[in-house]
């Protein structure tokens, strides 16, 4: 999943599409007016051609929480509040909302909402912890009423016909620095396999999302080594897919972001698939070729991985099969 900038021109991505085979896009930076999206929407689903994408349309997706976080702007869009007010709604009363919300993102051509945020932050932690207590992204400070407002918006958006995210695995709430824009300061040294926060993780599951996005902190009573979750075998294949059960599509946070970006391109590639994760989305669209070739070659070199690759092919086509993009017969 490949970043599309608004500032970029409406071809922009053409080419990563027809000659790299890129089957889905975020649109990043900002976008103003329902008309502008729709028509790039149309753009981008005109390039899944049987040579590019085997026909397969793309997953379109958006950042459209509530909020500071809303990629769509303007003309067209509602303003849904932050999270943290979301949560005083009633459950029947934010899902009719998120419905609505979800309608928006349709009739533009969005079919994924990378959202709801299921972390949990503690209140004693609050706004100091700056990836998603600084702007109010969380629904509350303890899982529960974490889970039953976020399994509320994600409810809507499924009934409105787009697909929900939960995000972003397994939590930033305790961590102090945005991953995003920083390498330091990003490692939870409390969670551990008996997390209470896992449990909006694990009800966004069973109500429906078909996106898991794990983050780029790190987590040392989950993996020993210390690896970067999206890296992590033992947080992906073994938390998320052996103990909560989830064999759905897997997604990262971005690629690009600077708590990973002093990995090769190539081997956050690799590392990614090898921990049991399918979509890679990356904010960078200049590293997809590196990405993919390193994928590709590995392939090529070990049957293993390549059974990997086969298989998150396959979780992300069960996914458009469901979603109605495509009939599998």
């Amino acid at each position: 999943m490949v970043a599309f900038d608004t500032a970029a021109s409406r071809t922009a991505l053409d080419s990563l599409i027809e000659e790299q085979h890129v089957g889905n896009v975020i649109y990043l930076g900002g976008w103003d007016g329902a008309e502008r999206v729709k028509a790039t929407s149309a753009h981008l689903q005109e390039q899944a051609t049987e040579d590019a994408t085997a026909g397969i349309p793309l997953l379109l997706a958006a950042d459209q929480e509530g909020g500071e976080v809303r990629q769509l702007r303007g003309e067209g869009f509602s303003k849904p509040p932050t999270a943290k007010v979301q949560a005083q709604m009633s459950s029947s009363e934010l899902t009719a909302a998120a419905k609505g919300w979800a309608g928006e993102l349709k009739a533009v051509g969005i079919n994924v909402n990378l959202a709801p945020v299921t972390d949990t932050v503690p209140a004693e932690i609050g706004k100091a912890n700056e990836p998603i207590g600084k702007w109010g992204r969380q629904y509350g400070s303890d899982p529960a009423t974490v889970t039953k407002a976020s399994t509320a918006f994600l409810k809507g958006m499924i009934d409105g016909g787009v697909m929900g995210t939960v995000k972003h695995f397994p939590g930033l709430g305790r961590i102090k620095s945005n991953t995003d824009f920083n390498a330091t300061g990003i490692t939870d040294t409390v969670a551990t396999p008996k997390d209470p926060y896992l449990a909006p993780f694990t009800a966004g599951v069973k109500a429906g999302a078909g996106l898991v996005m794990v983050g780029s902190a790190k987590y040392p009573g989950l993996d020993k080594t210390n690896t970067h979750a999206m890296f992590s075998k033992p947080i992906i294949n073994g938390l998320l897919r052996g103990q909560l059960g989830y064999d759905g599509v897997v997604i990262t946070d971005d690629m690009n972001a600077k708590a990973v970006r002093s990995i090769p391109a190539d081997e956050r590639a690799v590392s990614y698939i090898e921990a049991g994760g399918d979509i890679l989305l990356t904010g960078d669209p200049e590293s997809v070729p590196t990405m993919i070739e390193a994928i590709a070659e590995k392939a090529r070199a070990d049957e293993d991985f390549a059974n990997l690759v086969e298989t998150s092919v396959l979780r992300v086509v069960a996914l458009k099969e469901r979603m109605g993009l495509i009939s599998c017969g």
